[in-house]
């Protein structure tokens, strides 16, 4: 008997893919500059009582002047602002980084930002095209997406089909695939097209790289290998207790990190999530861990999922079983740890 009743299919979830938790690291060149520029709203309307808004500082990840971004409560918002703050179109930005301007995916922007974090926003580079022979059932990349309608390669699996290709890199968005346009596609469904080619098929990828700044814009090809970190511009950035969370019905909020339970996991799910369907997403694997958190056995988590957005995905019964064992064993390790 299935662990949960199949329901009409929804329009499909509403979370913003592939958040990271923030850490230090360099500024770029444009950090030494002491100008600022700030957004074009007025506050006119708030008011004298209401608290200050939370203003987040903002670079250009290939070089500029810092701008102030606020007002806003989502990610495709923030990504509004910061097109409204520099001037430029909003689809230029693919993806954002927090506390380094490098194309470092473990830094990336997603469902959540620490209140002293500071945004790098990457724009599109140049565009490319590359045939492919899918030689191998696996091709061995991780897609995520932006959360506004981009969906570009997160990791490359050491000496897979990808690796092997030197012009396809972390941070490429995937623009099209055998001519069809994946603007506004989720990773999951981009993840699924790629994986219905079959093996011995010879397909196109149309990718766009993000604009680099020189040897200093230059990050690892692939995560295995670490890249450096530092102090941006002296100060502390991203090592406050507190963060600024996307909620998945519209709402940003703010609420404390998480705790070594909960990161772990969050951590377990998105590693399952990239073993079952190909994609990392730590906004879906932390909706995920808050779905399951109050729990008692998998029956209750099956259903929580089924009356969720996220019953769209399809995930089957054994995946669910696999996640229910990822909460357990988060909870378990938690309990038993010395305080």
């Amino acid at each position: 008997m299935p662990l949960f009743t199949r329901k009409s299919p929804k329009q499909g979830p509403t979370t913003d893919g592939g958040s990271q938790f923030g850490s230090r690291s360099s500024m770029n060149s444009g950090s030494s500059q002491g100008s600022h520029i700030s957004n074009n709203n007025n506050n006119n309307s708030i008011p004298e009582k209401s608290k200050p808004p939370l203003v987040f500082h903002c670079q250009l990840a290939h070089g500029s002047p810092t701008g102030l971004i606020h007002d806003f409560s989502s990610v495709r918002e923030l990504y509004q602002k910061i097109a409204e703050c520099f001037d430029i179109s909003e689809k230029d930005i693919l993806f954002c980084t927090l506390n380094s301007h490098k194309v470092d995916m473990t830094r990336l922007l997603g469902g959540q930002i620490g209140l002293d974090d500071f945004i790098f926003a990457h724009r599109k580079g140049r565009p490319k095209e590359i045939e492919i022979v899918k030689s191998q059932d696996a091709l061995g990349l991780t897609i995520t997406d932006n959360g506004a309608g981009y969906a570009f390669i997160k990791r490359i699996k050491e000496d897979s089909i990808i690796d092997r290709i030197e012009h396809i890199c972390v941070g490429d968005h995937i623009e099209k695939l055998n001519g069809q346009n994946m603007v506004g596609k989720r990773h999951y469904e981009v993840a699924r097209m790629l994986k219905d080619i079959a093996t011995g098929e010879t397909f196109t990828l149309r990718l766009v790289e993000p604009v680099r700044s020189g040897f200093q814009g230059i990050g690892p090809r692939s995560q295995s290998r670490a890249s450096g970190s530092g102090s941006a511009g002296g100060r502390n950035y991203g090592s406050g207790k507190e963060t600024l969370r996307f909620k998945a019905n519209g709402n940003a909020q703010i609420e404390p990190q998480f705790d070594e339970a909960t990161v772990a996991g969050i951590e377990a799910i998105n590693n399952l999530l990239e073993s079952f369907m190909g994609i990392n997403d730590t906004e879906l694997a932390s909706q995920i861990w808050d779905l399951g958190d109050q729990k008692s056995n998998s029956m209750d988590f099956a259903e929580a999922i089924d009356n969720s957005d996220l019953e769209s995905f399809g995930f089957t019964d054994d995946f669910i079983i696999e996640l229910w064992g990822a909460i357990t064993d988060a909870r378990r390790k938690s309990t038993t740890s010395p305080k």
